[in-house]
């Protein structure tokens, strides 16, 4: 896999050894906090291209957050939705993998002290579909949400899904 580089309104360029360092010490302020890590993705069709945005966010709960994202551009109007939707779903599958077992271990143990006074540390996979009556991707939901399960990442589609309809959304434009 090709080396993933991301941004915020901080950082134009970093490797995903930067992101993690910043996740960490992010932790690290607070180790008795609530912690969040969601990764999500979405896009946006323009006149010549397809956008999609994946977003890093960690949420400390009630206490603000630390979030970065990976821009990538398809040379093409990607029109079906079922692929755009499938697509957006394995960038955000990419970027969970760069979280190892050893990645995620070094955050569980900064909490792990603290896990008696509450702190926690939770993983979610955004995926921006519905599954609403009038909601074009509710057909995907099930497909989708077993993709995210199966990275062992708790799966959120809207209205909780804000990652990817939030956060992502914001950067497709």
């Amino acid at each position: 896999m090709k080396p993933i580089s991301f941004q915020n309104i901080t950082y134009s360029q970093m490797n995903f050894e930067q992101v993690f360092s910043h996740i960490t010490s992010f932790m690290k302020d607070d180790p008795l906090g609530n912690y969040k890590l969601m990764l999500g993705t979405d896009s946006q069709i323009h006149t010549d291209h397809t956008r999609f945005i994946t977003g890093i966010v960690i949420h400390r709960v009630g206490k603000g957050a630390w979030a970065c994202f990976h821009k990538e551009i398809i040379p093409r109007k990607m029109r079906v939705l079922h692929e755009r939707i499938s697509y957006e779903t394995t960038l955000t599958e990419e970027v969970a993998s760069l979280f190892t077992k050893d990645k995620m271990d070094q955050l569980i143990e900064i909490i792990l002290p603290n896990i008696y006074q509450n702190a926690s540390f939770t993983v979610e996979g955004h995926i921006d579909i519905g599954s609403g009556e009038r909601n074009k991707t509710r057909a995907y939901v099930n497909e989708m949400v077993g993709r995210i399960e199966s990275l062992g990442f708790e799966p959120k589609i809207k209205p909780h899904s804000i990652t990817a309809s939030g956060y992502a959304n914001k950067y497709t434009k």
